[in-house]
């Protein structure tokens, strides 16, 4: 496991308004995701809000015109009313048309939401699959990867804003245009009463983003938690070790912690918004009976007060959800520089300029020369000073306590590290110089850690060469390679069966039998290298003799590069390395090795001794 220091200097505290400010640089780069996701559904999602912001305004003066109608026909006693009913009639018209474009932006909203999330989250894993895997073995690189995530779900929310915040200070433009014509004090007024409420919100939003993103590492232990306590992988051992108390207790630790977090900041929010929002009230009132006043000594109509207030009410809702919305465009702004952060890693394992195609039979073997290699934010070597040669259709057995850095060793051979420091020849070609996706089709690897993917029989094995997944030949002779075929014959659906127990009619295998199945994916392509870190660890000391002996018959003629405790399997290697602290402190045959008496005689023989 790779060692990593905690995250340093996580940032706790609000960000300042110069950084909300700098973070709406963003938006542009948010906006080509949203166009590149599906660009019919931003342009109509355009269209339907411009029309919408007309809609209040038409909605107000038609009422006005209603009023001063109603009041017109009432002093004259006249009763010709089909203007009257035309103009309600308009009116109908225009409260349809208001709804139906507030359900179409709706949908349309929901729709590119959906998939912008699909979008996104396709773009993650396009750029989790071209970087490098000792950065998904560093917790700093985590904490981005599911900032990133959840960043995938409900950012479109942010579109919507944005859009809505044009869409209303359009509106608001057509409303202050009657107000300022009437009384362009009232428009002051309406300021001085809302902008407290909006560094408010402001002030408490920061303090929001500040907490959340001060709880990221602490929120992903608890989503652990949480898989451990109610999980079908975990069960037996949370049972057989009594760890329910343990991790629940954890739990209920680390939520009772984010929840008073929580309350505490949401209680002065709530506190501080009433006095706001008393304020904003206040504001409203007192413009109110300016145009109560004004409506009284007779200077605008009965129908002008109603539009006038009416427009002062709607502004002040406009100009408190645009001053709100502004400080959760900034927020969600801010929230996007995590998203974007992600994509600006970059793999440090980078495919040469001009690469080399990998041999189509290796002449000269894999030279390792002073060869090391260090994990990042980590101060001890897992490999030093490596100096040895790999033959072409050699079988090399490497021989270790755990921690000596056997697993790093063939990592650094599938090139999924570069070495630190030395390098590793193949033909007297640095291995950097080759096409990477080359190198690795043309090395086979199972680690001890394999997944068991919840899929059928023949896609576990296919796995190991998806590009044949459609090859059911190929994976019934990878199958009989690794006797995993007797195996498929005793499954109901044999090949097409389900296994694990995640989905319906699937059934769950022992761990020898996954180990059989996992092997298989080694025999998929025909590598010219093949690596086995010990796969087979959940197999008798016989069943794994056989396996190891029928892979060394399976390839011949290939090198090939075997890890196991079990000396009985290692003798079989041409050659045996022997790794102490991640460097080599003995190499050759197991019979030049017993002779030397050294440290693979020892751990040879007290091996030996648990047999007797």
């Amino acid at each position: 496991m790779n060692p990593t220091r905690p995250p340093k200097n996580t940032r706790t505290e609000p960000l300042t308004l110069k950084e909300r400010l700098a973070a709406l640089n963003n938006l542009p780069a948010f906006f080509k995701l949203v166009w590149q996701t599906s660009p019919t559904f931003t342009i109509i999602n355009a269209l339907l809000r411009l029309l919408r912001s007309a809609m209040p305004v038409a909605l107000l003066f038609v009422g006005k015109l209603i009023i001063d109608n109603v009041v017109t026909l009432s002093r004259h006693h006249d009763t010709n009313t089909s203007h009257l009913w035309q103009l309600v009639g308009l009116e109908f018209a225009l409260a349809i048309l208001t709804d139906g474009l507030s359900r179409a932006t709706t949908l349309v909203d929901a729709l590119l939401g959906d998939l912008f999330s699909n979008h996104t989250s396709v773009k993650i894993m396009e750029h989790a699959a071209i970087l490098d895997l000792d950065q998904f073995e560093d917790s700093v690189f985590y904490d981005k990867l599911e900032r990133a995530r959840q960043q995938t779900i409900g950012r479109t929310m942010l579109l919507s804003q944005v859009m809505a915040q044009v869409q209303d200070l359009i509106t608001m433009g057509f409303l202050a245009a009657g107000l300022m014509a009437f009384n362009p004090w009232l428009i002051i007024l309406l300021l001085i009463a809302i902008i407290p409420a909006f560094l408010g919100e402001s002030y408490f939003n920061d303090q929001s983003y500040a907490l959340t993103r001060g709880q990221t590492p602490e929120r992903r232990e608890l989503d652990y938690i949480r898989y451990l306590g109610a999980s079908d992988e975990t069960a037996k051992e949370v049972k057989i070790f009594d760890l329910s108390g343990f991790i629940i207790d954890r739990f209920r630790q680390l939520s009772g912690k984010f929840y008073l977090d929580n309350k505490r900041l949401s209680i002065k929010r709530s506190l501080w918004g009433t006095f706001f929002a008393m304020m904003g009230s206040m504001g409203y009132y007192a413009a109110y009976v300016v145009i109560i006043i004004k409506a009284v000594d007779g200077s605008v109509t009965i129908g002008m007060l109603a539009f006038l207030a009416g427009s002062f009410r709607q502004l002040r809702s406009l100009l408190e959800g645009i001053l709100s919305r502004f400080t959760s465009v900034s927020q969600g702004a801010i929230y996007l520089r995590d998203f974007f952060e992600f994509f600006d890693i970059k793999p440090k394992i980078k495919p040469a300029a001009n690469p080399l195609p990998f041999p189509k039979v290796i002449q000269q073997g894999f030279v390792f020369e002073d060869v090391g290699f260090k994990y990042a934010n980590s101060d001890r070597w897992a490999n030093r000073h490596l100096s040895f040669t790999l033959y072409p259709g050699e079988k090399l057995a490497l021989v270790g306590e755990n921690g000596a850095g056997k697993t790093t060793l063939v990592k650094l051979l599938a090139r999924l590290y570069d070495p630190t420091e030395g390098r590793i020849l193949l033909d007297g070609e640095d291995l950097r110089d080759y096409d990477l996706t080359d190198l690795r089709f043309n090395v086979g690897i199972i680690f001890q850690d394999y997944l068991r993917y919840q899929m059928t029989f023949a896609q576990n094995i296919a796995v190991g060469n998806i590009s044949q997944i459609d090859n059911r030949p190929l994976i019934e002779a990878s199958a009989k390679q690794s006797l995993a075929d007797i195996l498929a014959a005793k499954l109901p659906d044999a090949y097409d069966q389900q296994l694990g127990k995640r989905f319906a009619q699937g059934v769950e295998l022992s761990g020898g039998e996954w180990q059989k199945v996992a092997l298989a994916r080694a025999y998929m392509r025909n590598a010219q290298l093949l690596i086995l870190d010990e796969p087979t660890s959940a197999l008798d000391a016989r069943a794994e003799y056989a396996v190891f002996e029928r892979f060394a018959e399976l390839t011949k003629g290939r090198s090939a590069v075997l890890i196991s405790h079990r000396f009985s399997t290692v003798r079989m290697a041409d050659r045996i390395l022997v790794l102490e602290k991640g460097e080599l402190i003995e190499i050759g045959s197991h019979q030049e090795l017993i002779l030397k008496n050294g440290r693979y005689a020892e751990l040879f023989n007290l091996q030996a001794m648990g047999y007797r």
